[in-house]
């Protein structure tokens, strides 16, 4: 058996009076993008004095260092967890499993109807076909008999054979229907017992919290905090352009999930960005001590060069979304305004926080250099008070689904670009014209090369579309190598979003009309050099 104790100090247990064995209901749950802190409160009745109460239902996710226990009643000793000669599971009945059974009850009894509904038809078929044979099988023995006897007989079978028939063939007429009732009776049993399934809230791996307590007699409770490490929350975004109107609303939300052993039945929930589990202080720096020896081989060298290098600082993990900010402390928090369900392990639930609006400013992005079409692109501004945290964005142009990006976190008053696909009517060509001419248009020599490309656009939609072109030309930092170039029309900015030799021209392309960039560069260097 392993015990662990969460207190210092544990009570004889033969100082005990008894055990009271109780179940807790979890009442709230904060979780962080990875982990939560659960709040469960427990009520037993005990006489005056002491006694030691068992909470049997704690998950064994549960994180032994992190449980608390509190009280505003009862005077509380030492606790522990206990993971072995645990009493037997009591789960308390949620409404959820109370009405799941009664479905799977009624579901059963229908099924057993509609089951003996078949069975009935096809015992009145067998019984009509036994008296047909019975009937079909009878010999009339002539000795004796008038004609007239026979002819009776004959025709008495005969109508007893039609009768039969016509019932037999009535009963199995009503059969495909009977049958067709007991498929669609298993069916609904099936969901039933799916659905038991689904809000079944027992699980095998538990273990149970013992406290010591001194009573005043009658009704105590106890609030039990623990934390468990299976469960976090991650933000998900709907941005929705409307290229006429020119915004771009987002439809913020969270992903939450939990693997914590026990489903989480209306629970108040708080998502923090807070990250217990984290790193929580800066990286320390060791003193860097050099010294001088004589030389050693190559191999000994990389040894000590790798020995020496200073531990690399671990990153901060992605601060997480929230809306509807509120703060505890510095830390960003969001209280869920309604409660909550959360089963373990089999979903992935979403929630809505709430809607944004920004305005854009959309254009036809052009990279000939590498693509064949231009693409949408919303230059948007976050002209919301509150930062929107990294997650996945999903992208909707006029209604219409268009990708999937990872978003980085984007600071109030900050700029960001999102691509809302491809604009098939606006076609791009990059063309180096002289270079499969030889010597007139690629001029290359040891020290020397000049290149030229020119760059079209055309627009084969039925609209204006602003167009905003974006090539690139090399640059240089060192003196010896020189690098001149010119382009025609000028570029409306160079070193775009601080990129050096990034270019970009902006005009509106109407329909049907194409324009041309023509883009030169030399590279010089001295004699005894190459390129690279």
């Amino acid at each position: 058996m392993r015990v662990l104790v969460c207190c210092a100090l544990l009570f004889p247990e033969a100082a005990l009076a008894d055990t009271i064995v109780a179940t807790s209901r979890v009442t709230a749950v904060t979780i962080y993008p990875q982990g939560a802190m659960i709040t469960r409160e427990v009520t037993f009745a005990a006489p005056a004095g002491q006694h030691e109460v068992l909470v049997s239902d704690m998950p064994g996710s549960a994180e032994p260092q992190l449980l608390r226990v509190t009280s505003g009643d009862t005077e509380l000793g030492p606790f522990t967890l206990r993971e072995d000669r645990l009493p037997p599971r009591v789960d308390p009945k949620s409404p959820q499993m109370l009405a799941a059974e009664g479905e799977v009850k009624l579901a059963r009894v229908a099924l057993h109807g509609a089951q003996g509904r078949v069975a009935g038809i096809k015992a009145e078929v067998e019984a009509q076909q036994a008296q047909i044979a019975f009937l079909t099988g009878v010999k009339m023995d002539g000795t004796g008999s008038t004609a007239e006897g026979l002819s009776a007989v004959s025709q008495m079978i005969g109508t007893e054979v039609l009768t039969a028939r016509l019932a037999a063939l009535a009963a199995e007429a009503g059969l495909p229907a009977a049958e067709g009732e007991v498929k669609e009776a298993q069916r609904a049993l099936d969901r039933a017992q799916a659905a038991l399934q689904s809000v079944s809230q027992a699980d095998d791996d538990y273990v149970a919290l013992a406290v010591t307590v001194t009573s005043k007699g009658g009704e105590g409770h106890l609030v039990v905090t623990h934390s468990v490490f299976d469960a976090g929350w991650a933000p998900i975004y709907d941005m929705a352009l409307d290229r006429k109107a020119g915004v771009v609303t987002v439809q913020r939300g969270v992903l939450v999930s939990q693997y914590s052993g026990e489903d989480w039945t209306g629970v108040d929930l708080t998502l923090s960005t807070a990250r217990p589990t984290e790193q929580s202080e800066p990286t320390r720096l060791q003193p860097n001590l050099r010294r001088i020896a004589e030389p050693e081989p190559e191999m000994s060298k990389m040894s000590d060069a790798a020995a020496m290098e200073e531990p690399m600082p671990v990153e901060a993990a992605a601060v997480v979304m929230t809306a509807a900010m509120s703060y505890q402390g510095d830390t960003v928090i969001y209280d869920y305004p309604t409660p909550v369900d959360l089963a373990s392990g089999v979903e992935n639930l979403r929630l809505a926080l709430d809607e944004l609006n920004f305005a854009a400013k959309v254009v036809a992005q052009a990279v000939p250099r590498y693509d064949a079409t231009a693409f949408v692109v919303a230059r948007v501004v976050n002209s919301g008070a509150e930062i929107l945290l990294p997650g996945e964005a999903y992208l909707y142009r006029d209604g219409a689904l268009t990708g999937m990006v990872e978003m980085d976190s984007i600071a109030p008053g900050a700029e960001f670009d999102l691509g809302f696909g491809a604009i098939d009517g606006i076609t791009l060509t990059r063309d180096e014209p002289l270079r499969a001419k030889g010597d007139r248009g690629f001029i290359t020599s040891s020290t020397q090369i000049e290149e030229q490309a020119v760059l079209e656009v055309e627009n084969l939609t039925g609209e204006v579309w602003p167009v905003r072109v974006l090539d690139q030309v090399p640059y240089s930092e060192q003196e010896a190598l020189e690098i001149t170039w010119s382009a025609d029309p000028a570029a409306t900015e160079t070193d775009v979003d601080g990129k050096r030799g990034v270019l970009a021209w902006e005009f509106d392309l109407a329909p049907a009309e194409t324009r041309s960039i023509t883009l030169n560069s030399l590279m010089t260097w001295p004699e005894g050099m190459e390129l690279r």
